[in-house]
């Protein structure tokens, strides 16, 4: 160790004290005074390094030592550091630093053997992350430069100069306004600007600084923002009023409403020995501890991680044979089950239209209509099969049946229901296209314009007088019952696609009362009537007059009886399944929560949905929601977020028998009904399931991947759930089982067996902090009862800056702090913490692969549309390029 002085003035006296070493990294002491005060500095050498040192600056007055600065290291270093400062005391400063050094010394030996120093760079210390974060412009606007801020001060600019007021704007922070007028208050005290606007060069002079890359400026810029009276200390209030913006600006209400309490818990670090305010050294430390505790994903192993990244480069073919030949084999090995049911369908439709197309080419009515009437033919024998094939994959008892109690789910999609039943309906609309078209735009046409001897044969079809207008056909029973058919197929088409049945196009009040789910519910229903239609229209045909050659019933009959024996079983099973209400919340974010008694008999599965209906709404309507209760719970829950007329009218019924939660309770209103509580009357609720989903399939997975956004984490939390359940059964039975004989090992193994999943890994990303109380009693669950880290929980807050943005900086810090001290997350309120931001995707897949290689990883996915691309293509990246299996699962939401 070498201690060197450094001087600002010559001094008249020196002076030399030695002072106790340790090992290689200690060394001698020189100590050089001058009016009692002077400092020292300690460079502290590795054993095995020649030029890497970490030098720390010692402030040495009367019997006082602090650290005045620290060269090299990481923030573990500045930690260390902190432990040489001494405060007065009757002890001898001499000892009292000998000792101190000493420790310090044997600190940094103990660390340089695992370690070594790098050459001083603050970047590359434990301030890197607050540096990457601590920046007060987003990447697209830091990446504009100067040119088009300067651009945009020409636009706004009055008389020459820019108002306050758009500051933001000018520098591309609209987003965060009231942040941008303290940093434009902050930039203008330290300049001594008093007026409410600036030149284009003092403007200049801004952007330089907040866009300084260096971490001392920016550092000094947040200090500033902070120290309103600019007198270089920071009191509680002024914390106080930056805890609030900061809040503002991330729209975390909760956290304004207790800036009080966070305020003070800021100054107690910092301020320990309650001095009333803190310094510009106590915020640097207090910005490097906080984001080197943050909980996001956890290193892996380096060399693991860095093959995996080599692997992941992307590799361009340059022979374009082989490159579309790689494509096809991936589409190939990725949707084989698709191709092949769609395939099969195809062919079945082909094969129909050409058999009938044939058999019509050689009939006598061929010679007068040609082709067209082939064509119609042909047309109309796949609409049949379609009009039956149809109603099959809505059949959810039957296609969860399917799934549940047979391996068809190895072979056939069942995922796909609901896209299968929209493929069928664009071949209903190609066949009711070449049926209707041929024979109003081409036989019609030429019968009507045929000779009495080409007519003569179409005598025993069309009578013995030949037809002499379009009217004629439409007012027959053949002709009447097409229209109408395909006019209600048209309402119920336009009704079903997404711009009308979700609202998404911006119509008049009186049409917008027309679409939405209601509308698309009821215009479904007219299938009722379409298929009465059909089943006339098929019997009165014009060229088939015996009854086996109407083979329309013949395709409908098996389709219809079994819907029909569907329907029956749903309302048989919900008219005894009424639910008593154990317990109604509302929550942020215009979510309700309803706990009810589970029915005697009803078994489900986490992942899958049930059936709602609400007589006081209306006795006909049924939506689906995802169960939110775990099979092992003795209550049945769901979770609806309120979005469309139903939800908001089952919300508001609920919200009148609702309270405001005491303060050990969660919710915005609450109810919680004891047994024999009659004062509280509920609304009537009728259940109709369980239905399988995509997500039950997770237990045939070892390891999950589940990322929900915002409501559409309902099904995952059920998983989530379920899985610590099971682990913990599993566990107490295997420990139970742990003194036995070994001839029962065998049932011990199958016991096991019952449930694979070993690992889970929860990723809930949402916009509001709100919506964290929607699950907290899980989450907190989970973080006390999950010892063995089996599954591990991410939550993500959007509405936050990424983690070290000076907008979110003081939040991490508050984060950090009451974590530590309370081990409760600011943010959720839970023990969970939170991360901000959105995250990497492709760090989460590489950590997941690099933790299970070799092994298959069930990822599912309920949320916006949006992000399942992004996921899809990961996952097919992965298990291309790693040793890990990503199977990738949508529920449809």
């Amino acid at each position: 160790m070498e201690i060197q002085e450094h001087r600002c003035d010559s001094l008249s006296e020196t002076e030399s004290t030695g002072v106790g070493h340790s090992g290689p990294l200690s060394g001698p002491l020189v100590t050089n005074k001058r009016n009692n005060s002077s400092k020292r500095s300690a460079r502290f050498k590795a054993s095995d390094q020649e030029e890497c040192y970490v030098e720390i600056t010692l402030d040495v007055r009367d019997d006082t030592v602090l650290v005045h600065n620290i060269r090299g290291g990481d923030s573990e270093t500045a930690m260390l550091a902190s432990k040489i400062e001494r405060r007065p005391s009757s002890l001898s400063l001499g000892s009292q630093l000998s000792f101190r050094l000493r420790q310090v010394s044997q600190e940094l030996k103990r660390m340089t053997s695992s370690k070594s120093f790098k050459r001083v760079d603050r970047t590359k210390s434990g301030a890197a992350r607050a540096l990457k974060g601590l920046k007060f412009m987003t990447k697209n606007v830091g990446s504009e430069g100067w040119s088009e801020i300067e651009t945009r001060f020409d636009e706004l600019a009055v008389d020459g100069t820019l108002p306050k007021l758009k500051f933001a704007q000018c520098i591309g922070m609209n987003e965060s306004s009231e942040f941008a007028g303290e940093l434009f208050d902050a930039l203008a005290r330290r300049r001594g600007i008093t007026a409410g606007c600036v030149t284009k060069d003092e403007l200049r002079e801004f952007w330089e600084q907040i866009s300084d890359i260096s971490f001392d400026a920016r550092l000094q810029t947040f200090f500033d923002m902070v120290d309103k009276n600019a007198d270089g200390r920071i009191t509680e209030e002024e914390v106080k009023e930056i805890i609030s913006l900061s809040a503002c600006a991330n729209r975390l209400s909760q956290i304004q409403e207790r800036v009080e309490e966070y305020a003070a818990l800021i100054m107690e670090e910092l301020d320990p020995d309650n001095i009333g305010y803190i310094e510009l050294y106590n915020l640097e430390m207090l910005l490097l501890q906080g984001p080197t505790q943050s909980t996001n994903l956890v290193t892996d192993s380096g060399i693991q991680s860095q093959l995996l990244s080599q692997k992941l480069v992307p590799t361009k073919e340059h022979n374009p044979i082989r490159r579309w030949y790689r494509r096809l084999a991936y589409f190939m090995e990725d949707n084989w089950k698709r191709i092949w049911v769609i395939a099969l369908w195809i062919l079945i439709c082909l094969g129909l239209f050409t058999w009938k197309f044939i058999q019509y080419k050689h009939r006598a009515v061929f010679d007068v209509m040609g082709y067209c009437v082939s064509i119609a033919k042909g047309g109309a024998e796949t609409l049949k099969f379609n009009m039956a094939l149809i109603l099959l994959p809505v059949c959810r008892n039957t296609i969860t049946w399917l799934r549940s109690k047979t391996k068809l789910g190895v072979i056939v999609p069942f995922d796909d229901n609901i896209n299968f039943h929209k493929v069928i309906a664009f071949g209903i609309i190609v066949g009711v296209g070449l049926h209707a078209g041929s024979h109003l735009t081409c036989d019609f046409p030429r019968l009507l314009h045929s000779t009495d001897d080409e007519y003569d044969p179409m005598k025993p079809f069309f009578g013995n007088k030949r037809p002499d207008s379009y009217w004629w056909f439409v007012k027959g029973t053949e002709g009447w019952t097409g229209v109408v058919m395909v006019a209600l197929m048209v309402v119920a088409y336009t009704l079903a696609q997404p711009w009308f049945r979700r609202n998404r196009l911006n119509l008049p009040k009186t049409l917008k009362r027309l679409t939405g789910f209601n509308a698309f519910w009821y215009s479904h229903h007219l299938f009722v009537i379409v298929y009465i239609l059909f089943i006339i229209h098929g019997y009165f045909l014009y060229l088939s007059k015996n009854w086996d050659k109407k083979t329309t019933w013949m395709y409908l009959a098996v389709p219809i009886l079994l819907y029909a024996c569907e329907r029956l079983i749903r309302a048989f099973r919900s008219g005894y399944k009424t639910v008593r209400i154990l317990k109604v919340a509302v929550y942020p974010g215009n979510v309700l929560a309803l706990h009810m008694s589970t029915p005697q008999g009803f078994k489900y599965t986490s992942g899958q949905y049930i059936y709602v209906n609400c007589s006081a709404i209306s006795p006909f309507q049924w939506h689906p929601f995802s169960i939110t209760s775990a099979p092992g719970d003795d209550y049945l829950s769901i979770h609806i977020r309120t979005l469309g007329d139903w939800t908001s009218q089952l919300k508001s019924i609920f919200s009148k028998v609702c309270q405001p939660p005491s303060s050990e309770q969660s919710g915005l209103l609450r109810a919680d009904i004891a047994p024999g509580n009659v004062k509280l009357r509920m609304p009537r609720l009728l259940i109709d399931g369980p239905y399988g989903a995509p997500a039950q399939d997770y237990k045939e997975y070892e390891v999950l991947l589940l990322v929900g956004l915002g409501i559409g984490a309902t099904p995952l939390i059920s998983i989530v759930k379920d899985v610590l359940t099971n682990i913990k059964q599993q566990k107490e039975t295997e420990d139970h089982r742990g003194n036995m004989v070994e001839n029962n090992g065998a049932n011990k193994d199958n016991k096991r067996k019952s449930f694979v999943t070993k690992r889970a890994y929860f990723y809930w990303i949402t916009r509001e902090q709100g919506s964290f109380e929607w699950f907290r009693g899980v989450m907190d669950e989970v973080a006390e009862n999950d010892k063995d880290g089996v599954i591990e929980l991410h939550n993500y807050c959007t509405s936050v800056y990424e983690e070290g943005d000076a907008r979110s900086a003081l939040i991490t810090m508050l984060q950090s702090l009451n974590h530590a001290k309370n081990g409760v997350d600011i943010v959720s309120g839970t023990r969970v913490k939170t991360h901000f931001a959105r995250p990497n995707w492709r760090n989460v897949f590489k950590h997941v692969a690099v933790k299970h290689t070799n092994q298959r990883v069930g990822v599912f996915y309920c949320g916006a549309h949006g992000l399942v691309g992004e996921l899809k293509r990961l996952a097919q990246d992965f298990s291309r390029k790693t040793e890990t299996k990503f199977d990738f699962h949508k529920e449809n939401f």
